[in-house]
């Protein structure tokens, strides 16, 4: 039997066509974009290239991007943008504030710890408490952090009016005599290979990319800096990247990302369409355990290749080690959570008990999936559900 991969939401095979196109600039074309002879001055202009595409992609230019070792940093990079307000305050002025939806990712929660900070609230689904952000958006709020998708739940968030509520704030502060900033950001890591991305219609100041997640080389995220806002540098030397981030550029990495959008740009629709009906095959099969399963998230604002499941009373960690024996691969919840070994902040936050934790499965489609292997997967984790079942009755 062939592996079974049920994890993309944690890691993406890097596709052929992505490596071909990075090896020349690991190899031939290796110089120091900085250098000023022609050899290097043609990576120049190919890193330029890159970025370029990969803004293009989000309706921005090469200009508005920080390319970046990946999508934590660039959640780092983004909450700088908070130190501008600080300067911008008078003396005795009250502290700036930070607001984070509760679901967030670890690289957005413990960024938004060095600040003041609170958390918005989410409904059992995952969505946004809308009212309590109005309620917590405050005159001395300098900025709000929500995912444009869940790495958890695949619960997509409406970011496009999350932003009409802020700009209906910054009208109420003006008004006032408030002019520090307000801004808006998003981790759109697991968005971007199926939602239609345009930092316009978002109304984003700050947007993280990803390019582990769609295929693309890992170590590699860009952060979207919209004009006017301002970041603090954090690594200091030749000035690269706006001088926000010093050292040698990853060329090859950038090139990858852009081979990566280029390889996913137009295919969305057909790709939603692709995992819609093989989660709904995943379900009828799960449907069938001795213990009835829990899907989790908002089914009408869910990643279409997002199955997030519990089987209540199960032990999910036993299920994964057994599921591992048969090549069958998955998660309990957003890698980096379950590497600690502590229960998701996620599922916490929608309301589950200790149980419906505990017995919970994270399970993301993608690349390496077909209907063939869903079926069988739906098959195995069935049986390996049943026999836990039997084991605890």
């Amino acid at each position: 039997m062939f592996m079974i991969y049920l994890d993309h939401a944690a890691a993406t095979p890097v596709s052929e066509k992505v490596l071909s196109a990075m090896i020349p600039f690991m190899t031939e074309s290796f110089f120091n974009p900085s250098s000023p002879y022609l050899p290097a001055t043609k990576v120049r202009a190919k890193y330029e290239t890159a970025k370029n595409q990969i803004a293009n992609f989000i309706g921005a230019k090469g200009n508005d991007l920080v390319i970046t070792s990946g999508a934590t940093e660039a959640n780092f990079l983004a909450f700088t943008s908070v130190n501008d307000v600080i300067r911008a305050r008078v003396e005795n002025a009250p502290k700036p504030r930070i607001l984070v939806l509760e679901t967030e990712h670890a690289s957005v929660l413990e960024n938004a710890k060095n600040y003041d900070f609170e958390v918005i609230r989410v409904d059992k689904t995952g969505l946004i408490d809308l009212n309590d952000l109005k309620q917590k958006l405050t005159d001395d709020v300098a900025l709000v952090s929500v995912s444009l998708a869940n790495n958890e739940l695949g619960t997509i968030q409406p970011l496009a009016e999350i932003a009409e509520i802020l700009r209906g704030k910054r009208f109420e502060r003006l008004k006032k005599g408030i002019t520090a900033p307000l801004l808006l950001h998003s981790d759109a890591s697991q968005g971007l290979a199926l939602i239609d991305l345009n930092v316009a219609r978002l109304g984003v100041d700050l947007l993280t990319l990803n390019a582990a997640k769609i295929g693309g080389p890992k170590g590699v995220g860009a952060l979207y800096v919209a004009h006017g806002v301002r970041l603090k540098p954090y690594i200091n030397g030749g000035g690269q990247e706006r001088g926000l981030r010093s050292g040698t550029e990853n060329v090859a990495g950038a090139i990858g990302f852009a081979k990566a959008l280029e390889l996913l740009n137009g295919h969305q629709s057909a790709k939603r369409k692709k995992y819609l009906h093989l989660v709904e095959i995943l379900k009828q099969e799960l449907k069938s355990a001795k213990v009835e399963p829990l899907f989790l998230g908002n089914k009408k604002h869910q990643l279409a290749n997002f199955c997030p499941v519990s089987f209540p009373g199960l032990d999910a960690e036993r299920l994964i080690f057994a599921l591992e024996d048969r090549e069958v691969y998955l998660s309990t919840g957003a890698a980096c959570s379950a590497s600690k070994g502590e229960p998701s902040h996620v599922l916490r936050a929608i309301g589950l008990t200790d149980d419906e934790i505990k017995g919970s499965l994270r399970i993301s489609l993608g690349i390496l999936n077909d209907e063939e292997n869903i079926r069988e997967a739906g098959k195995i984790i069935r049986e390996e559900v049943d026999r836990e079942y039997e084991r605890t009755k």
